[in-house]
């Protein structure tokens, strides 16, 4: 199936896609601060500069969003149907270089949470915050959240 959009406008429409301050990370803020929790926004320092770090509790979350991180067994991470081979191969490259971040995190004594958007929006509920406080408080090395679909 061809693109109905021109690769200029395809282009300018996938460059505005933001990587910083999306709208999960922003809600997953909001409700972090209101419970008390301060941190840093995209800390350059750390292995794949993570959305929040928190200093005082050693601790990291990677807000992924479910398509370009490939959120198992989420509807949000379709294949598109044109260019396949394409975007196989960035969604792997994706999968590795996350990994990487995570594992360079933990060898370096951060804990991480991976929190999927799926867990965010469309609504921030009160059992994934909870599960967020309790990690950051925890000695819990790492977390993914929601758990549901990934043990699927």
């Amino acid at each position: 199936m061809a693109d109905i959009v021109a690769p200029e406008v395809r282009s300018r429409m996938m460059s505005r896609i933001r990587g910083r301050d999306t709208r999960a990370e922003v809600t997953l803020r909001k409700g972090l601060f209101a419970r008390g929790f301060r941190y840093r926004v995209n800390d350059k320092r750390l292995p794949g500069s993570p959305d929040i770090v928190f200093p005082k509790w050693g601790a990291v979350i990677f807000v992924h969003g479910c398509y370009w991180h490939r959120h198992p067994g989420c509807p949000k991470a379709y294949m598109p149907k044109s260019r396949v081979d394409f975007w196989q191969a960035k969604f792997d490259e994706n999968i590795r270089r996350d990994q990487r971040n995570i594992r360079n995190l933990l060898q370096t004594g951060w804990r991480v949470a991976v929190v999927w958007e799926c867990a965010v929006i469309p609504e921030l509920q009160p059992q994934s915050l909870d599960a967020i406080a309790a990690f950051l408080t925890s000695d819990v090395k790492y977390v993914e959240l929601p758990r549901e679909a990934t043990e699927k």
